[in-house]
């Protein structure tokens, strides 16, 4: 069977940047600790992620036939058809996702959106989120993990690595199976875009009161606990001289 292009360049291009940055989040946030002078990293990490996964949501609908989640949005029938031959030896194969990586590729979706957003009240000063947002990065971990080991036993059971099938977009699949482009201009325009929204939030960035600005929202966001003088973002110190 012929080796046909099934992952366009956008798709390919977040799931490599996704998964690198949350690794990178989590490697700073839970081996470094809160007193690390590179902690306030894993919050840029952070919202950077948060607008990938917006981009992401987009071109779910609007990108190519597997990018897009109608094509693995699997019911609870194919669900259990499909776990029901992993453990019969038989399960079926899938030119995309199939039912188990397309469920891991929802709750990974759902935790950062939770992540995100538990993120951004951190650091608007509402610690009341602090365990939630730390129960969700466990929750991700686990079903990352899930997700990985998932991988290698659909590599070593059919011998097709899917990992470099995410590298070069190729599967050993029908052409009718198929896409015809890689989108190389989305994902320009994805890497542009995240690009200037990470090199901004870097930019904005002031060590000394561990805070940054929201590109276009001009929002300020702690990444870390202020100091002693009780320094806040720089958007709310802004807000303080207004009102003065």
């Amino acid at each position: 069977m012929p080796r046909t292009l099934v992952w366009d360049l956008p798709t390919r291009l977040f799931h490599w940047l996704f998964a690198g940055g949350f690794i990178a989040a989590a490697v700073i946030a839970l081996g470094l600790g809160d007193d690390s002078p590179v902690f306030p990293y894993h919050g840029i990490i952070g919202l950077a992620l948060g607008l990938m996964l917006v981009l992401r949501l987009a071109w779910g609908l609007v990108g190519t036939r597997h990018a897009r989640f109608g094509s693995f949005a699997f019911g609870p029938r194919a669900a259990a058809g499909y776990f029901g031959g992993v453990l019969t030896g038989r399960p079926r194969r899938y030119a995309g996702h199939n039912p188990g990586s397309a469920y891991a590729i929802f709750a990974m979706l759902a935790l950062m959106l939770g992540l995100a957003v538990t993120g951004v009240m951190l650091g608007r000063g509402n610690e009341g989120v602090k365990d939630v947002h730390e129960v969700l990065v466990y929750a991700m971990i686990a079903v990352a993990g899930a997700h990985v080991l998932g991988v290698i036993l659909h590599t070593l059971r059919h011998r097709e690595n899917l990992t470099a099938g995410m590298v070069h977009g190729r599967k050993d699949v029908s052409e009718s199976e198929g896409i015809r482009s890689s989108r190389p201009l989305a994902a320009a325009v994805f890497l542009l875009i995240t690009g200037a929204w990470t090199a901004a939030l870097v930019n904005a960035y002031d060590p000394a009161t561990r805070s940054t600005t929201a590109p276009l929202l001009g929002v300020g966001l702690q990444l870390g606990e202020a100091d002693e003088g009780g320094n806040r973002p720089n958007g709310d110190r802004r807000h303080d001289r207004d009102e003065d």
